[in-house]
């Protein structure tokens, strides 16, 4: 895909094409900036990345904590429901949830790609088991020195939950980055494309110009690249400090 990208548009048209190309080009990269909002759709995307990241990090953090620790009724059957919603496949939800979000006024704006990454069920479950397996009597240390509930969680518990939130938010990055699917049925206002919105704007049905596509994903696929290791390196196994 790279070395498409810095190919001659008429070697792209060969078949078979050539997997080295004859001269590299920066055309591709010059129309992508010149003909395109490319810009603006990667504006949007870090919004939408941004905000599903810290929304998850937060909500979750406080959801799996609850689950985790916090007795009340019906804890464990609201958790099942909870975690029983990844099973359900995304193509039933996308009429039901098309029409609330018509009703809500959120079609053909930013939002639309912003409010099903606030909260995922993935990451309710992520926190609340790494936090089962954080001592208690830290946390019991804390409620005889004089904390509350909520300072316990801030300041014991979620320190010893970096791993677990660094893994959260690049699987958050990975999903709202690279999401699709919601957005080309949710969104038509080309001010609110996100970046791989527009880039499938580039394939058409009778026309394809595939040095912009080439020069588009490789921009579009730099933060998926890039938060492989980072993502290999915070799911290792920790052990949280007992001192």
């Amino acid at each position: 895909m790279f070395l498409a990208s810095l190919s001659p548009a008429a070697e792209l048209l060969r078949f078979p094409p050539p997997f080295v190309p004859s001269h590299l080009t920066l055309s591709g990269y010059q129309s992508l900036f010149q003909q395109s909002n490319i810009l603006l759709w990667l504006g949007n995307t870090l919004i939408v990345s941004a905000t599903s990241i810290v929304s998850n990090m937060i909500l979750c953090s406080f959801a799996g904590y609850g689950f985790a620790r916090l007795k009340f009724r019906g804890r464990n059957v609201l958790f099942v429901a909870i975690v029983g919603t990844i099973m359900i496949p995304t193509q039933v939800l996308m009429i039901p949830t098309y029409l609330l979000f018509s009703r809500l006024g959120l079609i053909n704006s930013l939002g639309a790609a912003i409010v099903p990454w606030l909260a995922t069920a993935f990451g309710i479950f992520l926190m609340r088991q790494f936090f089962l397996s954080i001592p208690a009597e830290l946390e019991e240390a804390g409620l005889i020195d004089g904390c509350s509930r909520l300072h316990v969680f801030i300041r014991i518990v979620l320190p010893l939950a970096k791993p677990a939130l660094a893994t959260l938010a690049i699987f958050t990055l990975l999903g709202a980055w690279n999401d699709l699917v919601w957005p080309l049925i949710a969104i038509n206002n080309a001010n609110a494309f996100t970046l791989q919105l527009g880039i499938a704007n580039f394939q058409g049905v009778h026309r394809t110009d595939w040095s912009l596509l080439m020069a588009g994903n490789v921009i579009a696929t730099l933060p998926s690249s890039s938060s492989s290791p980072l993502l290999r390196s915070s799911s290792s196994p920790r052990c949280p400090s007992r001192g």
